[in-house]
């Protein structure tokens, strides 16, 4: 876990110009990360996301709350992964934006006027475990995101 513990270092100290320049520099870390400390080659393919359930599984294998120091490098780190493998397969733009039934803000990639949040989806599997795990939910996802529009009644 060295590469792991430079990179917290290292972003924990970086002040970033963009919402998608820190997506982009954590998800590129994780993909170094899932390679140097898990085994594991992701490559924002759907492909990859069975090995991204594994990764997670390693760091929370049961329902419980992530450790505290953990829970905001891991939601950044394994999320914007998960927001930019979502990206490259259905496009999109990063952008804040309030989450669902909440008064804060947090990162949302848009897909075609839909708001969905991959850091959020992935606090959820860290936290509550296998339940939630990320290919039933992508597999929900892409039936939504690819089902034909339905226009609105005039």
């Amino acid at each position: 876990m060295d590469r792991e513990k430079q990179a917290r270092k290292r972003f924990a100290e970086k002040k970033w110009d963009s919402l998608e320049q820190m997506v982009l520099a954590y998800a590129d870390e994780a993909i170094h990360i899932a390679r140097s400390d898990f085994h594991e080659e992701i490559d924002h393919s759907i492909a990859s996301l069975p090995r991204l359930e594994r990764i997670l599984n390693r760091l929370c294998p049961a329902p419980e709350p992530i450790p505290s120091g953990d829970s905001d490098w891991l939601v950044l780190l394994w999320g914007s992964y998960f927001g930019e493998l979502l990206r490259a397969t259905h496009g999109g733009t990063w952008e804040m934006s309030i989450y669902p039934g909440t008064d804060f803000s947090v990162p949302a990639l848009e897909i075609g006027g839909s708001y969905l949040y991959p850091m959020m989806k992935v606090h959820r599997r860290l936290s509550l475990g296998a339940a939630e795990e990320l290919p039933a939910f992508y597999a929900m996802l892409r039936a939504r995101l690819e089902a034909p529009r339905q226009k609105p009644a005039q």
